[in-house]
């Protein structure tokens, strides 16, 4: 029977018209690159021919097993189970898998996820009993297919050049794979293409009638999503088939299957949370008619038999990473035009097809063009781990087509260094090392190893488990009620719950024997069956996995985490019942826009289980700074940026205390110094001086002042505000002329000038020009006004009445007399009768008094 399917399998996909080709290229280099479209049977039949298990084509054994790497355990368990199906046997046998949670070797294949082979790198890098290793999906450029790559290239150039690596890709993209793979040998590796085995597929391009809002975070248009199933249900009624409809998340798979309740046929789900029964339904030809809805799972990993429609949302997820932040998380975006077309393509597979694309021609010509690789987006602390740990910590040495960003890589190694899994150098401690054989993200091996021995063995890998993937719909906010129910058995979705407990299983196998039998090692005092004990086991564990996301509640409302980030709490949340003062945030996110972080999963704790679980962020310092208008000095208990504990500081440090007063000069400005008319003036001089003459003259603006400011602090030995307003400006400001500029400040820009009535008339500087207000007749006789700053500028006379009113302005005195001076005599002479207005002003005596009244009158 098993050789019948394969025989069947061998005549019906097209790779079989590769498979010598491909062992030709292998036999020559060693590496090759396999492009083969979706449902070609690259991922089920090259297995077996690299192997020796196709009846009838010669191949032997290959001396060893054919490991075969997919990106996710759904694809993993898939792949094995048709293999083993094809060979009449169970999974197990001469097929085996290796995922998270389920390992079952096989004696000639074996299908891993990149985690698992990752992990069996770093134990045994040598591989020893593996010949060939088949890297599915490569085009999908996930970040631990892409760092497993790497570390094959790296042992076959050093300790195995016998093993055979083969990048196997959906798309025709090869050529970057081709030069990876052959670098070594200083030419691309061979590719050998497999003939797609697609059937044309009309595209009905099926835009809503009014455009939906853009995706933003996590959120998806519900209108988007009405009109998804609503094309579903058109392309039921106009094409005969399965429907496959692809969906960002979990998330929108439910809301739409929701909305498809009453459509008379099979609608299945399919994504990596779905029971092992539910994909087996997907990956198996139904009886009814079927509507699947999938993720990008099903783009290329997974062919779901029957389908000759696809209906495409057009969206997909991606991740995203606040590194500022320690905020990370997926994000809907747009799906590329080459992930269109792989999800068209499985119209297409049995039969020719359809697609239904919920967006217009023209959107899809402003599509990016791929997907971005994922190491360019990501958290990227696993994968500074592993390279850490494979003893290339900057990952400059790792043959990879995207080198990691340098912002990214600062970040992730500035956590390892927080968690202890990597030396101030950057290289693996033996933490690290242990962290890696976990199997999870460092910073939850973290809080499985170290709350181990404060909360137990057992508890710790529970709550761990609860972390390493997102909780089910509905689960709302609160950690520990979602523990509690899991342990009692509760309403959550089985599968949900079986992943939880074989997870939670395995990670307590995972600890060293001593932890699993760890007792409890907490200061709370509360009754172990009660729930705040709960809590304070689960927020311990989950404080240690994100210590800057211990958040405690704000006066004004809000939360404010460790961080220094704000965070706030969903409308409706379990959490806010509590009126906790702290809480432990497990999962958060920053929507787009938003000024606080959203609390999506956290623990009610209390301060003990703050400082615990994050005590290496506990610190006391003296804060000595500028506030509330005045210099404030204190010792300032921290938990990161949150404020436990604020004492006065008796005797602050003085270089402290100036330096908080010269940043409330900067903030309030210099009218918090003492400006007497006379500094004042002297300021309006040397801007005159400086802006005619330039240097050596010092700048006085607001800028250059408070730079100088600095040591007229020093000086006054200032230490509060009201100290300020005792500081001599003035003399401050003459303390900045250099010797010679003193020297000869009253001759260019003297202060007062003496005019032909014997007056001393102050100078104003405070204009663009010099300006000298003087009384008309003060000025008889005077046929031209001093020129300033060595003759460069004249004075400008501003003439006044007898009462001080402006009369005239001139900056040229002769002319006035000739011109001027007849028009303003006219009109004054009559108002100020016992003044004198001469007829010949130039040649008349000045004077600064009237003429005597005469007697009589």
């Amino acid at each position: 029977m098993s050789d019948e399917r394969l025989r069947a399998a061998l005549s019906d996909l097209p790779v079989r018209r590769a498979l010598p080709g491909l062992r030709a290229v292998l036999d020559d280099r060693g590496v090759a690159v396999l492009a083969a479209p979706p449902g070609t049977g690259k991922t089920t039949l090259v297995p077996l021919a690299l192997a020796g298990l196709l009846p009838g084509d010669g191949a032997g054994d290959p001396g060893g097993k054919v490991v075969v790497v997919e990106p996710r355990r759904l694809a993993a368990r898939a792949a094995a189970r048709r293999m083993a199906w094809l060979l009449g046997e169970r999974v197990g046998g001469r097929v085996g898998v290796g995922v998270r949670g389920e390992h079952r070797p096989g004696s000639r294949v074996e299908v891993v996820t990149t985690g698992v082979l990752l992990r069996r790198l770093h134990d045994e890098p040598e591989l020893a009993d593996v010949a060939a290793v088949i890297l599915d999906e490569c085009h999908e450029r996930h970040l631990d297919a892409d760092t497993a790559t790497a570390f094959l290239l790296d042992v076959r150039a050093a300790l195995r050049p016998e093993l055979r690596l083969v990048a196997a890709s959906a798309t025709a993209d090869t050529a970057p794979w081709a030069h990876l793979l052959g670098a070594a040998d200083g030419e691309p590796a061979p590719v050998v293409e497999s003939e797609a085995a697609l059937h044309p597929v009309e595209v009905i391009w099926a835009a809503p009638e009014r455009p939906p809002a853009p995706p933003h975070g996590m959120r998806v248009d519900p209108a988007l999503l009405a009109h998804v199933a609503a094309t579903v249900r058109r392309a039921l009624a106009e094409r005969d088939g399965d429907v496959l409809c692809f969906l960002p998340g979990v998330g929108e798979i439910a809301r739409v299957a929701g909305l498809l309740s009453d459509v008379g046929v099979d609608v299945l789900q399919v994504h990596g949370q779905a029971p092992a029964a539910a994909q087996d339904a997907v990956l198996a030809p139904g009886e009814r008619r079927r509507v699947v809805l999938a993720t990008s799972v099903a783009e290329s990993s997974l062919t779901v038999p029957g389908v000759r429609v696809v209906v495409d949302s057009g969206l997909a997820r991606e991740p995203r990473t606040d590194h500022a932040r320690g905020l990370g998380g997926l994000t809907t975006v747009r799906a590329s035009r080459a992930a269109a077309e792989q999800r068209a393509g499985r119209a297409g597979r049995e039969a020719p097809g359809t697609v239904y694309r919920c967006w217009s021609q023209a959107e899809h010509e402003r599509l990016p063009a791929r997907p971005r690789p994922e190491i360019e987006l990501a958290d990227l602390t696993g994968f500074a781990l592993h390279a850490a740990c494979w003893g290339d910590p900057d990952a400059a040495g790792l043959a990879l087509l995207d080198a990691p960003p340098r912002a990214a890589m600062r970040a992730a190694r500035d956590t390892l260094r927080a968690i202890g899994a990597v030396d101030g150098d950057g290289r693996a401690t033996e933490r690290g090392r242990a962290f890696v054989r976990v199997g999870v993200h460092p910073r939850l091996a973290r809080a499985l190893v170290d709350g181990a021995a404060r909360v137990g063995g057992r508890a710790a890998a529970q709550v761990v488990a609860l972390l390493s993937e997102p909780p089910p719909r509905g689960a709302g906010d609160d950690l520990t009620a979602l523990w509690r129910t899991l342990r009692r058995g509760g309403p959550p979705p089985d599968a949900y719950a079986a992943r939880w407990r074989d997870e939670a299983r395995r990670l307590e196998n995972a600890l060293p024997a001593d932890l699993r039998s760890a007792s409890p090692d907490l200061s709370n005092p509360d009754d172990p069956t009660g729930p705040g004990y709960d809590d304070a086991v689960a927020g311990t564990v989950v404080a240690l996995a994100f210590p800057e996301r211990v958040a405690k509640a704000r006066p004004d409302g809000g939360w404010l985490m460790a961080s220094g980030t704000g965070a706030a709490l969903a409308e409706g949340s379990a959490l806010a019942a509590a009126r906790a003062e702290w809480l432990a945030v497990a999962v958060a996110d920053r929507p787009a826009g938003a000024a606080s972080a959203r609390v999506r999963l956290g623990v009610v704790v209390d301060e003990d289980v703050a400082r615990l679980a994050a005590a290496p962020m506990l610190a006391e310092v003296e804060q000595v700074a500028w506030r509330d208008g005045d210099v404030a000095a204190h010792r300032v208990e921290r938990l990161g940026a949150i404020e436990l504990a604020v004492r006065p500081l008796p005797d602050p440090d003085p270089e402290r205390v100036r330096a908080a007063l010269l940043d409330g000069l900067r903030a309030e400005g210099l009218d918090l110094l003492t400006w007497t008319p006379a500094a004042v003036a002297l300021r309006e001089r040397l801007a005159f001086c400086r802006r005619v003459l330039g240097e050596p003259w010092p700048r006085v603006d607001d800028e250059a002042l408070a730079d100088h400011a600095a040591r007229w602090i020093a000086e006054s030995g200032a230490r509060r505000r009201a100290d300020l307003a005792r500081i001599d400006v003035a003399a401050a400001l003459r303390a900045l002329l250099p010797w010679e500029c003193a020297a000869r400040l009253d001759e260019l820009a003297p202060e007062r000038i003496e005019v032909p009535s014997g007056s001393r008339i102050r100078v104003d500087y405070s204009g663009e020009r010099p300006v000298l207000a003087v009384k008309l007749q003060e000025l008889f006789g005077w046929n031209a006004a001093p020129r300033l700053a060595g003759g460069r500028v004249p004075v400008v006379v501003h003439l006044l009445s007898p009462a001080g009113r402006p009369a005239a302005v001139t900056a040229d005195l002769a002319s006035f007399w000739r011109d001027g001076y007849r028009a303003v005599r006219a009109e004054l002479r009559g108002r100020y009768p016992r003044h004198p207005w001469p007829e010949d002003p130039a040649a008349a005596e000045p004077t600064r008094h009237a003429n005597p009244r005469r007697r009589g009158r």
